[in-house]
């Protein structure tokens, strides 16, 4: 769409009033939402994380994601 003329084409495009999603995917777009919050951590372990996260070339909120990801998975209990 490189000039006006060739957008005013789309200017009075109007959707139908039914259409068939019968073979449609489920959640085919569905992207996770990320949600920011704020964490307090030891110094020493933040600088070891960034520092793994560095080596693994990943951001280390994303190796932090990770390894609490795993730890859910794994199944382990917090004691009380």
């Amino acid at each position: 769409m490189k000039n006006i003329q060739e957008r005013a084409k789309f200017d009075e495009y109007e959707m139908l009033d039914d259409y068939d999603f019968s073979d449609a995917t489920r959640g085919r777009f569905y992207k996770p939402k990320k949600v920011p919050t704020t964490i307090r951590l030891d110094n020493d372990i933040l600088l070891f994380l960034k520092k793994q996260a560095n080596e693994k070339k990943i951001a280390y909120q994303t190796l932090i994601n990770n390894l609490l990801r795993e730890y859910i998975q794994g199944g382990v209990k917090l004691n009380p």
